[in-house]
């Protein structure tokens, strides 16, 4: 804002912040208002049991089969007569398959057998079954 008197022929020049504080509070909401969609997490429980060695480190691919029977492909979510076809691509371009199964403590184990012959037909040989320790 300026500012003019009669006696003074000087102008008093000013920033004006109000306006960029505005746009900042309005970025700031919206970053805290996406961030967790973004995220993509899969919640579920995993069942409990004794401390196991942990997986090798190779090219590894997880599967997980949520409390409602949804399976996901490393958090993509994929039908389970696509599976087979899905993991047969990846061990093509990766030879040294390695595949973590999660599963809900609350799925019937009848979409879990599913999704265990699907991983079985698919000719991936390193499976290992994560739970969580007691």
């Amino acid at each position: 804002m300026a500012f003019s008197t009669s006696d003074d022929d000087n102008v008093l020049s000013e920033i004006n912040i109000t306006p960029l504080v505005d746009v900042m509070l309005v970025l700031l909401v919206s970053f805290i208002l996406t961030i967790p969609v973004l995220t993509n997490a899969i919640h579920i429980n995993l069942p409990k049991t004794v401390s196991t060695t942990p997986p090798d480190q190779q090219k590894s691919v997880t599967v997980t089969v949520d409390a409602t029977g949804q399976v996901y492909l490393d958090n993509d979510p994929v039908e389970i007569t696509r599976l087979e076809d899905e993991l047969l691509s990846l061990k093509s371009r990766y030879s040294e398959l390695s595949l973590h199964l999660r599963a809900d403590d609350r799925v019937p184990y009848g979409p879990v057998a599913k999704v265990m012959a699907q991983i079985e037909h698919s000719g991936v040989a390193h499976v290992s079954i994560l739970t969580d320790p007691q």
